[in-house]
């Protein structure tokens, strides 16, 4: 039997994340000629936001009292996570699934490098080399200056230096902030922003099956929220997150089942160059972390 360690759960509930958010992804991208992007969120956030809620105050997560560095560090988080849905839905609305997905695999690489330049972790050559190898496959998918770039690839890859603010704020939070109120938090931040920006926009007619969409999206995605704040408070950075890599396959699959999309040779080639780099060095991680046990279990063995 295995026994489930918190960097197998982290995996586990992130793998779980992901197929959420692509999910997720699908219907926003389908309810997208509609509405614009605000309007969206701002639809989307508020049928996410109240089932979020009852859940949250079922379960008490509302009678805990945040310190202020867990006030900051959340509002920090919820800042990343507009910035990145605001960024990252503009992208989806003008580019296939699987490329504006395949541009955000590098969230994991940005994360690890991002987590060892602020949080102190160690990351050696052979891993640094792993992320330059990472990003030269973003740069084969966003191709700057060739005839088929496209600006909203520019606006993806923005999207990932908010995401990496909010997985790096998820990981400062006290161990006794409920996840519930962080997603609760995370939802309504962004559905605030949208409302406020639809206040200067013109409101579209919402059909009734387009808003069958919006609630299947709001599912999803506090399914996706939820899931990914387990996963980044519960295992080490270094090994969970490889594991959105688990995205890009629905994306690919997704991609061509609903929308009929097939990736060229470039973006599917970038997104095999940043999936083995992600790969890679959660292998390494991994053997660092048995060679790091036997030296501890044989220190061990020396004092007794």
């Amino acid at each position: 039997m295995i026994q489930l360690t918190d960097n197998l759960r982290g995996a586990a509930f992130m793998s779980i994340s992901m197929a959420g958010f692509v999910v997720n992804d699908t219907f926003v991208k389908l309810a997208s000629p509609e509405m614009g992007v605000f309007q969206l969120m701002f639809l989307r956030g508020l049928m996410a936001s109240m089932l979020i809620a009852l859940i949250a105050a079922r379960s008490g997560a509302f009678r805990v009292s945040l310190g202020g560095r867990d006030r900051r560090v959340l509002g920090l988080r919820v800042i990343g996570e507009m910035g990145a849905a605001t960024l990252f839905l503009t992208a989806l609305f003008q580019m296939p699934i699987a490329n504006v997905t395949a541009i955000l695999q590098s969230a994991p690489l940005a994360i690890t490098l991002a987590a060892a330049l602020f949080l102190g972790e160690p990351v050696g050559w052979r891993r640094i080399s792993a992320i330059v190898v990472g990003f030269v496959g973003v740069l084969m998918i966003v191709r700057p200056g060739a005839e088929g770039f496209s600006a909203a690839s520019l606006v993806a890859l923005a999207s990932v230096g908010f995401v990496v603010l909010r997985e790096l704020s998820t990981r400062q939070l006290s161990p006794g902030v409920p996840s519930l109120l962080v997603v609760f938090a995370t939802s309504a931040g962004v559905t605030i922003m949208g409302g406020g920006v639809m206040l200067f926009e013109p409101w579209a007619p919402v059909s009734t099956p387009t808003l069958m969409l919006l609630a299947g999206s709001a599912v999803t995605v506090n399914i996706g929220y939820f899931f990914g704040v387990q996963a980044m408070r519960m295992g080490e950075i270094g090994f969970v997150a490889p594991f959105r890599y688990a995205l890009m396959v629905w994306a690919l699959i997704l991609g061509y089942a609903v929308f009929g999309d097939i990736p060229d040779v470039l973006t599917l080639t970038g997104a095999a160059m940043i999936v083995g780099s992600g790969v890679y060095s959660f292998r390494r991680e991994q053997r660092l972390a048995r060679k790091l046990a036997a030296q501890r279990a044989e220190g061990a063995r020396g004092v007794v």
